[in-house]
């Protein structure tokens, strides 16, 4: 064997040994991936259900604002009914309400005017 071979045979244990430290962090790359995708899957696995529950659940709550907004309708409809049953009531017994209180009051005062001048009681002649 000459220099040359054994050089080369020196060169070539060094590039293997030089493999084999490179493969090792390789190897752990490799695994590295394998529980990232394992991860992954796993994720989708668990979020699948997850979204097919919340668009149940969203569907749910549309369907509880759709009757929420009917009743809400249906609120406003009797209020204003109820508006317009107090303004017929306050039209209707209001207006002769007022005129009998007008009228009673104008007897009341005509009763008085008859009596003659309130004399003042004993009770203010007393304070004084």
């Amino acid at each position: 064997m000459s220099g040359g071979d054994i050089a080369g045979l020196i060169a070539a244990g060094v590039f293997a040994i030089l493999v084999a430290f490179l493969a090792l962090p390789l190897i752990k790359l490799g695994g590295v991936f394998d529980e990232t995708r394992a991860a992954i899957k796993e994720l989708s696995d668990n979020v699948t259900p997850i979204l097919e529950e919340s668009t149940v659940t969203i569907q749910e709550a549309n369907k509880q604002i759709a009757r929420v907004d009917t009743i809400t309708k249906n609120v406003a409809e009797v209020t204003g009914n109820v508006t317009s049953l107090v303004a017929l009531f306050a039209a209707s017994v209001g207006g002769p309400l007022i005129k009998v209180a007008g009228f009673s009051a104008a007897v009341r005062a005509g009763i008085l005017s008859f009596r003659g001048p309130k004399q003042p009681s004993s009770r203010r002649r007393r304070s004084k």
